[in-house]
């Protein structure tokens, strides 16, 4: 194995994190039956079965811009799974995550984009682990599931207060109702720069030891057009070029790209990316899919993920899914 390049946008978490990962019991590791849901949290669904998250991308027809954008984020340029076990500079690697219950008390926060984020207050604890750790100068991820109500609480560059029950400060915040298809208004960001939920979209361990991702990867390209397309709500682009992916671009992975030989771990991810492909959420390094650190991750399997390139994939007119620009309730 060697290790993991590292991300634009940092991906390592505290160690609190570490041990709330660490701890969880390993799951059986089973086929699924068809149509079977991966994993929940806490009994929570990650978005509805209707949501975007969920498309069967692999019958999509291509985007008229495909090849263009391929080409901007790069042809050449090898996949990486931004996750993992272990450590890299000194922090677990990929974006963490915690689940709370309905006792935890709710923290007053304050945001520097408060215009376009959901006011608090936020069921953050004072130990709930933070992306890159409570030292980190990275993007600072938070994300945190109320598992007695089923929503999600996502904040970007958070900082905890001096004590427990402090106020955090943040960049921005979106909470989000897992049973629900609700979006973002259009222009509001969330903690993520497309304006989508994160959680959703991590590859998490649970789910590939069941034998299935059921939903869309989240991933990052270095540039980004100044504009954003279904089912994004925002962008942070940096040019008005259209061979330039918008955020919201939505690519998959050749139907007939090799699984023989693969490990379980990587073989499952190949098969999701075939599937429900993979959504551009964020500018960073070329081609890095996002998933939750974890001690049972098998890096050496992960790393054949790293042979695909931009060559392998092509993006997909998703058009025809949306029912309606303001629900990520998708055409079946």
């Amino acid at each position: 194995m060697y290790p993991p390049m590292k991300l634009a946008r940092t991906a390592a978490l505290g160690l609190a994190s570490l041990a709330f990962v660490a701890t969880a019991c390993p799951p059986p590791n089973p086929t699924p039956a068809p149509g079977a849901p991966d994993p929940t949290l806490g009994g929570c669904p990650m978005m509805p079965a209707d949501n975007y998250w969920h498309a069967d991308v692999s019958a999509l027809p291509v985007h008229p811009r495909s090849a263009a954008w391929v080409a901007s984020i790069g042809t050449s340029k090898k996949f990486h799974t931004d996750f993992g076990s272990g450590l890299w500079d000194g922090g677990p690697i990929g974006i963490p995550y915690s689940t709370v219950s309905a006792g935890q008390p709710k923290v007053p926060i304050s945001f520097y984009y408060p215009d376009e984020s959901d006011p608090g207050p936020y069921p953050l604890a004072w130990d709930s682990p933070v992306e890159g750790g409570q030292g980190s100068s990275g993007d600072r991820h938070v994300l945190t599931v109320d598992t007695s109500t089923c929503t999600l609480y996502e904040v970007y560059d958070a900082h905890r207060g001096a004590a427990p029950l402090d106020a955090w400060t943040a960049g921005s915040g979106a909470v989000y109702d897992l049973r629900s298809n609700a979006m973002r208004p259009d222009t509001y960001t969330s903690a993520d720069a497309a304006g989508l939920p994160i959680l959703p979209g991590l590859v998490r361990f649970d789910e590939v030891a069941s034998g299935r991702i059921d939903h869309a990867i989240r991933f990052t390209a270095p540039r980004t057009q100044k504009a954003y397309i279904w089912p994004a709500k925002h962008q942070a682009g940096s040019t008005t070029d259209p061979n330039v992916p918008p955020m919201g671009a939505w690519f998959r992975l050749r139907a007939d790209y090799p699984t023989a030989g693969l490990a379980p771990q990587a073989k499952v991810i190949v098969e999701a990316m075939k599937t429900h492909g993979i959504v551009l959420a964020d500018n960073g390094s070329s081609w890095y899919m996002s998933g939750a650190p974890d001690e049972r991750w098998d890096n050496d399997a992960l790393t054949q993920v790293w042979h695909i390139t931009g060559a392998d994939m092509v993006a997909v007119d998703t058009s025809t899914l949306m029912v309606s620009p303001n629900s990520g309730q998708i055409r079946r």
